[in-house]
């Protein structure tokens, strides 16, 4: 096993570890199908932007992660790509 994945494992055994790697799991997951869901739609930052009426550099800290979007800018970013938006508890 790689270092890195030496180390993963061990910080797995931290049930606190194990719950905030699953929400930043969760956070990675929904930033790359925002991601697929743009390119798939042949759409660049700054056409998707105009689309749904922001900057260019917003959309790049969407997709950077670097800020949390409302459910009202996911439902603009999914109509912009051709998709509906759909929330669910599991």
């Amino acid at each position: 096993m790689t270092k890195l994945g030496e180390l993963k494992k061990k910080l797995m055994e931290n049930p606190e570890f194990r719950v905030e790697y699953a929400q930043a799991d969760a956070d990675y997951r929904l930033i790359e199908e925002m991601i697929r869901v743009r390119m798939e739609a042949k759409l660049t930052q700054s056409e998707l932007a105009l689309k749904i009426g922001t900057t260019q550099s917003a959309i790049a800290r969407l997709e950077g992660g670097k800020v949390s979007p409302s459910v009202s800018t996911l439902r603009r970013y999914a109509e912009a790509t051709g998709h509906q938006l759909k929330v669910s508890f599991v």
